[in-house]
């Protein structure tokens, strides 16, 4: 099993507010993504779910989101794009996957020149099952507030509409996709 804590400790003070915030999110993103993957009867690599699913975030220290603790001087939305990176330095290509791909409902180059994001002109849309069921759970979940508190499908729902058309339609996708199955 990888050493979540040794790689966080490269970038985050121990006991700082920023690492419990995100130790607290990225666990529930963690325990909701393999619900979910129980729940739908969905055959995934659970280590690397719950590997990748405790570092989608790792790049938000670099960011600018005081109400989260972060001080660095990136626009948040660049916090997936750093995770890569980050992920990327220390050969986790998979984990930077999902860094990088589990931004809203997943965003198209279209979406990102559109609403002039300071990202890449490309899309960034999670492809393995894997990847869709951390960027699905994360949705769930809040960094800002009660880190615990379970947001209500309807309430992301909404929050995804507001993106626009094509994030609502690969959320629904996403929650089709991950809708529970019966026991047969």
């Amino acid at each position: 099993m990888m050493n979540i804590d040794s790689i966080l400790h490269l970038y985050y003070e121990e006991g700082s507010a920023l690492l419990d915030l995100l130790k607290v999110h990225s666990e529930m993103v963690a325990r909701k993504a393999l619900a979910l993957a129980d729940a739908a009867r969905l055959d995934v690599d659970r280590d690397f779910v719950w590997n990748a699913a405790m570092l989608h975030d790792v790049g938000i220290f670099r960011c600018d989101a005081p109400g989260i603790y972060c001080n660095g001087p990136e626009p948040y939305i660049r916090h997936g794009l750093i995770g890569g990176e980050l992920m990327r330095g220390l050969g986790l290509d998979a984990i930077a996957g999902v860094c990088e791909r589990h931004t809203g409902s997943g965003l198209t180059a279209k979406e990102i020149e559109a609403a002039g994001l300071p990202l890449p002109h490309e899309d960034f849309l999670p492809l393995t099952l894997e990847e869709k069921l951390i960027c699905y759970a994360d949705k769930f979940y809040s960094k800002s507030g009660d880190p615990r508190a379970e947001k209500p499908f309807d309430r992301v729902r909404a929050s995804m509409a507001k993106f626009g058309a094509g994030a609502l339609d690969r959320f629904d996708a996403l929650a089709e996709l991950f809708r529970p199955q019966s026991k047969a």
